[in-house]
């Protein structure tokens, strides 16, 4: 007796090893959502050097491990802010920008890239609103003032602590740099 193999069995076999592909979005560039968030203002490269206490005392405000990079900030010529930054979505990066008016309060988010294969809503205008007007002194957190997105959790909660650490980096690093503009 021969043994032949079964076609479906090889074919399941084949599609329950195949790698699973997410594909990258790109929402929108770092110059449109420049323009988007703070549109018709001149903005200039502000970074700035993140310390170990900085990078600790904004880790401890908001949860996220993933190093904050200083030098993907923008001051803009009223005071605000325009700061791009990552956080881990489920297993990929999320680059996303968060505008600062100058007292602090968030005018705007744009998500740059989003390479998740499901949890893509966060990139939606109505999630994203939640966010607008909030400080360093709002809660900030999932199921308590910011919404959660069922499929999109993780994604929700780890932009929503994201957002957070940049409320916090202003309120620590940003906030004298726009006191000290205005008092010149």
């Amino acid at each position: 007796m021969y043994w032949k193999p079964n076609p479906l069995i090889i074919i399941g076999l084949a599609a329950a090893s195949a790698p699973i592909v997410a594909h990258a979005k790109i929402y929108v560039s770092i110059e449109q959502a420049q323009k988007i968030l703070i549109p018709n203002k001149p903005l200039t490269k502000n970074p700035i050097i993140i310390t170990d206490d900085l990078q600790d005392r904004m880790r401890s405000a908001s949860s996220i491990r993933h190093p904050f990079r200083g030098d993907r900030i923008w001051k803009a010529a009223d005071g605000g802010w325009f700061i791009v930054d990552e956080v881990v979505g489920k297993h990929e990066m999320i680059t996303y920008a968060v505008a600062l008016s100058p007292s602090g309060a968030v005018t705007g988010i744009e998500i740059l890239d989003y390479v998740e294969s499901y949890g893509y809503e966060v990139a939606e205008a109505q999630w994203r609103n939640q966010f607008i007007g909030k400080t360093a002194a709002d809660p900030i957190k999932l199921n308590q003032d910011i919404q959660n997105i069922g499929g999109a959790t993780l994604s929700c909660k780890h932009l929503t602590d994201g957002v957070k650490r940049i409320a916090v980096l202003h309120e620590i690093a940003l906030k004298n740099q726009t006191q000290a503009s205005k008092a010149k």
